[in-house]
């Protein structure tokens, strides 16, 4: 198990994680590490704990309203599958009954052309 040592709001922390996963949770970490100093920002020196909760919290309500937008995405994707399929449900009829009526319009022809050959004979 692989280790590294994260900084969040000034402090190390070291951590373990799964072998080729340390540039990962760095990155994590250095995410959450800007929540926390926006907080610190807004609201200077409120507790280490408070912060951490509040980041917490805010990371949460982020994650909450990207999976609202996900469950929203698919929802539309499934629409737009079930359109997409009607709409080659339909092509395929109209090819069917294109195809008949070509080959309706082919027979016609051929009766024709017969019929005008034994008249000429």
């Amino acid at each position: 198990m692989a280790q590294v040592t994260v900084s969040i709001d000034g402090k190390q922390y070291r951590m373990a994680c799964d072998e080729g996963q340390e540039e990962h949770l760095v990155d994590l970490a250095t995410r959450f590490d800007r929540y926390v100093m926006h907080l610190k920002d807004s609201f200077g020196e409120i507790g280490d704990q408070r912060l951490t909760v509040m980041a917490g919290i805010m990371v949460m309500d982020e994650l909450t309203e990207l999976q609202k937008r996900i469950k929203g995405m698919e929802s539309e994707v499934l629409s737009l599958r079930k359109t997409r399929d009607e709409a080659l449900t339909k092509a395929d009829k109209n090819d069917s009954a294109l195809t008949g009526a070509l080959g309706a319009l082919a027979q016609r022809m051929e009766d024709l052309a017969i019929s005008l050959t034994a008249k000429k004979a």
